[in-house]
């Protein structure tokens, strides 16, 4: 790719991808929040491609206007529904969840996970976090090869 003034290379955020008919381009984006033992993130798309520094005012602007006052479980879901709502991004979240499997080495590990459909502002929300560990490959189950 050609480079851009100081360097920088043109490319894009995360991956392009189309809808079923292939008319309107999808483009995501992920915010993410960590501290030294917790890592979180968000998926956001829209069908505008923004480079980086366009979506870091977006995101900064956003955080601006939440920062004070959320109800959110945490900043960048709260800057996610804020982008959402402003901004026209489309949160990808377990509300557009519909089947999840759970994927493992073992034969009998493989299956498909009880998921409960979430919905904003409902009952029937499953309240659970996707949990990033770091194995070392010692330790690992299904054996160091594929920690490496």
């Amino acid at each position: 790719m050609p480079p851009l003034a100081g360097g920088a290379t043109a490319k894009p955020i995360l991956v392009l991808v189309t809808l079923r008919d292939g008319d309107v381009p999808l483009f995501f984006y992920e915010l993410h929040e960590s501290d030294s033992d917790i890592f979180a993130d968000v998926l956001l798309a829209h069908d505008v491609e923004y480079d980086e520094s366009e979506f870091l005012e977006l995101v900064i602007a956003s955080r601006a206007r939440v920062i004070d006052g959320f109800r959110e479980d945490s900043l960048i879901e709260a800057i996610a529904a804020d982008l959402a709502e402003k901004s026209g991004f489309l949160l990808i979240d377990d509300t557009q969840l519909r089947v999840a499997v759970n994927v493992s080495a073992m034969d009998d590990g493989t299956f498909v996970s009880d998921v409960t459909v979430a919905s904003r502002g409902g009952s029937d929300v499953t309240d659970y976090r996707t949990l990033l560990v770091d194995v070392e490959p010692d330790d690992a189950v299904w054996g160091d090869d594929r920690l490496d």
